[in-house]
């Protein structure tokens, strides 16, 4: 069987783990799969889907998209329609917990082909919570494929919005639809919101721009909104390696100015981690950031785009939300097509390396 993939890892839990042509190879299957829905990629195949917190978006695509391809997926909750589970080594099993990661990750892959983990911070201590327990422990354990349905990076929501970025500025029939996005400026905005949320979306929006050539303006109130030290570099070296820009702008003014691509999202601010009251006051001094018409109106004619879910007249208007200039519901939809090529590269892979 000829691989229609380059080599990649096992997992897909980053996609800063991933190579760029595994990358390209992945939003030209998803625009294959936008185009043809239906397929046998995951015949006989399964998929458990670990939700550790909500989610609209993520389990109904990855449910759906599995059934398109012809495979199933079983939804799992741990404390809720499953067991509680511990993810620390050594310690006494005398909580809430019932069983371990150990025994979970291996127990799945006694039944499903692929695992896929959703699991926000626990928002108490950063120094943890960075370390990503929970989707490490799946993938350290367990013998299938393991997917990043969204923990400290998102990497499903990445390639729906690239997707939708080369649909709106490229070709996505063309030979390399990617190439339209270098030097486009890129303006990853915070915005407000009541409650401080998890910094995925932004730590991944920041990779996946930088990856693919784009002159990125990362715009936040102050230094204290500046993402985790550790994405920061990385978009330094994405620069380094793939050309464009990164520059970090406390003011709205200057950074929509002639921008091509705007993409909003709320995030806590990291020194404040777990004492979230203390970081009201700073949080409630910013609502002006709200993406509204008189700032796209400062762009170069850009787009605007959300991971969704988005709060309406919080973090941007109605009147950009219904502007032909958003692009939120195009790149929601591409969550559907981009997670069956990610579920068809793993599984191909595992027929590949046992043939």
């Amino acid at each position: 069987m000829q691989p229609i993939y380059p080599d990649h890892p096992r997992d897909f839990l980053d996609t800063q783990d991933w190579s760029r042509p595994a990358l390209d190879a992945l939003l030209a299957r998803a625009a294959a799969f936008k185009r043809e829905r239906l397929g046998d990629a995951l015949r006989g195949k399964t998929i458990a889907l670990v939700f550790f917190n909500p989610s609209l978006r993520t389990r109904t695509s990855f449910e759906v998209g599995a059934f398109q391809l012809g495979g199933h997926a079983v939804v799992l909750a741990p404390g809720k329609d499953a067991w509680p589970i511990a993810f620390d080594y050594g310690m006494v099993m005398d909580g809430d917990a019932e069983e371990h990661i150990v025994e979970v990750a291996r127990v799945l892959s006694r039944y499903v082909d692929l695992i896929g983990v959703r699991a926000f911070p626990k928002f108490q201590d950063w120094s943890v919570d960075r370390q990503d327990v929970v989707l490490r422990g799946f993938a350290k354990h367990a013998t299938v494929p393991v997917i990043n349905l969204e923990t400290i990076v998102h990497p499903c929501q990445e390639l729906a919005h690239l997707l939708a970025l080369c649909e709106r500025f490229g070709d996505t029939h063309a030979a390399d639809p990617v190439q339209a996005l270098r030097g486009k400026k890129y303006v990853l905005t915070w915005t407000y919101h009541p409650k401080p949320l998890n910094t995925a979306v932004a730590n991944s929006a920041l990779t996946i721009a930088t990856r693919y050539g784009m002159d990125v303006t990362l715009l936040c109130p102050t230094p204290e909104y500046l993402l985790d030290e550790r994405y920061v570099q990385r978009a330094r070296d994405n620069v380094a390696a793939h050309g464009g820009s990164l520059s970090i702008s406390h003011d709205p003014q200057q950074a929509y100015a002639g921008a091509d691509i705007v993409y909003a999202k709320s995030w806590g601010a990291i020194p404040y981690f777990g004492r979230w009251e203390q970081e009201k006051p700073n949080r409630d001094a910013h609502r002006h950031f709200i993406v509204d018409e008189a700032k796209m109106a400062l762009t170069n004619g850009g787009v605007f785009s959300h991971c969704l879910p988005l709060r309406r007249n919080v973090k941007a208007t109605d009147g950009v939300m219904d502007s032909p200039a958003c692009i939120a519901i195009e790149e929601a939809g591409n969550r559907l097509h981009v997670q069956k090529a990610v579920m068809e590269a793993l599984v191909r892979r595992g027929i590949e390396n046992r043939e």
